[in-house]
């Protein structure tokens, strides 16, 4: 048994009853994906099609939300760890790289394959559409500034259209103030932000509205009693002290059958997408994580 096989054992979800049902037609010619710009990468294609196989002939589409989250999420176990995925020259596109990740497109991979897993769509199209919806404001490419570049930005905009819920506060959740400046106050190390010196003006205004914004997060002193609450699928976003900055790093809960909150992430220390320790074990040795927020994922059937 390796190491993949024995991780999923261990979960093991508790679901039962699954009536696996094939979708009609020929999976060759359901799979094939057709007009795909070449930012798309053939091993991100052919990965897509694998999960949509599997999710097909396993019948996540039958799952809760979180449940076909975490099926999604363990297909990516020791996926290179890989940033700055998102950016390239030229106008903003919708990018999609599931050869390596980082901690942002590792979540937010699990969460845009599960929804259209449940909606039963199986074309790359059908994945484009759904990150979009879901990366930008309002589910708009415009530009650069679009793109929802702060973790609070993306937890906001994606309450609001229902994809997620904030459950911190019913949880055990205080109030955390932001004063997010990171962006514009360091155009430099951002490409597009020293090509276009406009948008610096543009994503200070975002800022500011993000911080009159009031979000909710369980500090770290009481996350160890409050962890029971999580349950397998919550995304979970990492509170920092870092002057600038509102989170930095984010990941999934999958509950395994010991019960424990284990924290799945793309970790930059480990390299790679990993199955951790519980989410308190995993912070309370970083000084500057303070506490986290918590995101249960919404899908109505």
């Amino acid at each position: 048994m390796n190491r993949r096989e024995a991780i999923r054992n261990f979960l093991a979800f508790s679901i039962a009853g699954i009536v696996y049902k094939s979708f009609p037609g020929n999976l060759n010619s359901m799979f094939a994906q057709t007009n795909l710009p070449q930012i798309y990468s053939p091993e991100t294609i052919n990965k897509f099609n694998e999960i949509i196989k599997k999710a097909n002939d396993e019948g996540w589409q039958k799952l809760p939300i979180g449940f076909c989250m975490a099926k999604v999420a363990m297909e990516f176990i020791d996926t290179p760890y890989v940033g700055n995925t998102l950016e390239g020259s030229g106008p903003e596109v919708c990018r999609i790289n599931f050869s390596g990740m980082d901690c942002v497109t590792f979540f937010e991979a699990a969460l845009y394959l599960a929804r259209i897993i449940k909606k039963g769509k199986t074309n790359f199209s059908d994945l484009i559409n759904e990150v979009t919806y879901t990366r930008y404001r309002n589910g708009l490419i415009e530009d650069y500034t679009s793109r929802l570049h702060y973790t609070a930005d993306w937890l906001f905009d994606n309450i609001k259209k229902g994809v997620v819920k904030d459950i911190t506060k019913e949880i055990g959740g205080v109030k955390f103030s932001l004063h997010v400046s990171f962006m514009s106050h360091n155009p430099g190390y951002y490409q597009a932000l020293k090509e276009h010196p406009e948008f610096v003006t543009k994503i200070e205004n975002i800022e500011k509205e993000i911080n009159n914004r009031k979000y909710f997060y369980i500090p770290k002193k009481k996350l160890q009693s409050e962890e029971k609450h999580l349950q397998t699928g919550d995304i979970i976003a990492i509170a920092t002290d870092k002057q600038g900055l509102d989170y930095s790093h984010t990941g999934l809960i999958l509950l395994g059958k010991d019960n424990i909150p284990h924290f799945v992430h793309a970790s930059l220390k480990q390299k790679k997408v990993v199955f951790d320790s519980s989410i308190y074990s995993y912070i309370k040795s970083i000084k500057s994580d303070i506490g986290i927020t918590v995101l249960r994922p919404v899908f109505e059937e």
